[in-house]
């Protein structure tokens, strides 16, 4: 029996079918061995992040359970990113997708290419507020409930404008 954690990975996309690429990657991630998506949020359009000229975001929250190491969690969601096509030419530039760990059960992980949870997800409407449509009650370690810190992101551009309907995952 393996034992499965909870994760939650944050999805984006700003480049061509946005809303192709967030379906696209959640069926290459719930059709990996050793993943089972528990749910999926409502899909968010939010503005881009820093000076970057770009187009809006589309954005979801997708709940797992795995048997996967937050390593090789890391693995897939750079596979994803890798089959549909993500090109890193410019930090915070515009991608057809970018797939993030933001929580990994009660992990800490501070190393160069794995930080869960992630750093930037308290500073970030296009995580926190799919996080909390899907776990209103979520807690991270150290930092008490999610929902707290939306006040703290309300003047980032972020609506909800509908969801990916999924049928079998």
């Amino acid at each position: 029996m393996v034992y499965m954690e909870l994760a939650y990975l944050s999805l984006g996309s700003n480049l061509g079918d946005r809303q192709g690429y967030l379906k696209e990657a959640v069926q290459i991630i719930g059709t990996t061995p050793g993943v089972n998506i528990i749910k999926v949020s409502s899909v968010y359009e939010t503005e881009p992040i820093g000076d970057v000229p770009q187009g809006n975001f589309y954005n979801i929250i997708v709940k797992v359970k795995t048997g996967l190491s937050p390593h090789d969690l890391l693995a897939l969601a750079q596979k994803v990113e890798a089959k549909l096509g993500r090109q890193r030419q410019l930090h915070w530039g515009p991608r057809t997708i970018d797939v993030d760990i933001i929580i990994y059960s009660e992990a800490q992980i501070d190393e160069e290419d794995l930080k869960v949870p992630h750093p930037e997800m308290l500073n970030r409407a296009f995580v926190l507020v799919p996080l909390v449509e899907i776990e209103p009650d979520i807690e991270l370690p150290g930092n008490g409930f999610i929902r707290a810190y939306l006040d703290k992101v309300a003047g980032q551009g972020i609506k909800k404008i509908g969801s990916l309907n999924l049928r079998a995952v």
